[in-house]
């Protein structure tokens, strides 16, 4: 039985309803109360399934940018630094909720769950597979590279040594040869589990879309509907 949690499925239908409001402005109050609840949503979400600290490290990014961004756009100031923190901080705040809503999904997704939730929309295995590596890639690099900053640290290094030209020395590199391990490790534990063999794959975990998946969906369905009605019908 799967704990508390959204299906796979519910959280692609997350993104891909926030990624069509994210992609245009918002001109009205409505919009950016829509837009406000869809990133607060996710970030809830995230608190229910214990990413406490990844909740409050998006919460307080999204504020500052919506702060600053409405304090500089109210203040008119002019000037070349006022401008590029505006600028900086509309497309931090535009794209944002489709970060935290992708951030959700890969933190609280398995890769069994999401490769059973793959085969039951029928997905092909060369589009499930390499989104499931994906998905592995980016947080073992991370690691990977908490590891590399520990053993540096260990070294009395710090920031190149004083040099800015030895970052890419003592940690680029290190990164680099990481990656091309890590990926080689990636392929090679798809190939044991027999991902992308010709039979049906089969899965220990039983996918079920709940009451909460169905509330959730339609709650984004009712949100994307009004937003784009209010853009452009109202």
């Amino acid at each position: 039985m799967r704990k508390f949690g959204l299906d796979p499925r519910t959280k692609l239908f997350m993104i891909f309803a926030i990624s069509l409001i994210v992609m245009v402005n918002s001109s009205n109050p409505l919009q950016w109360g829509i837009r406000i609840l869809v990133t607060v949503i996710p970030i809830i979400l995230m608190m229910l399934e214990g990413k406490f600290a990844a909740a409050i490290r998006f919460a307080v990014l999204y504020a500052v940018a919506v702060l600053l961004q409405i304090f500089f756009l109210s203040s008119e100031s002019s000037g070349m630094i006022s401008a590029l923190i505006t600028g900086y901080c509309s497309i931090f705040a535009q794209f944002m909720p489709a970060m935290i809503t992708a951030c959700y999904a890969i933190r609280t997704t398995k890769i069994n769950d999401f490769m059973s939730a793959m085969q039951k929309m029928h997905v092909p295995d060369s589009v499930s597979i390499s989104l499931a590596v994906v998905m592995r890639f980016f947080p073992t690099i991370k690691e990977e590279y908490g590891y590399i900053n520990d053993a540096m640290r260990m070294r009395g290094i710090a920031m190149g040594g004083g040099k800015v030209s030895k970052m890419v020395e003592y940690r680029l590199i290190p990164v680099m040869f990481s990656c091309v391990n890590i990926g080689e490790e990636l392929s090679a534990a798809a190939v044991t589990r027999g991902l992308g063999a010709p039979i049906k794959r089969t899965s220990a975990c039983e996918l079920r879309l709940t009451a909460m998946d169905y509330i959730t969906m339609a709650v984004f369905v009712l949100l994307t509907a009004a937003f784009f009605a209010s853009k452009y019908i109202g």
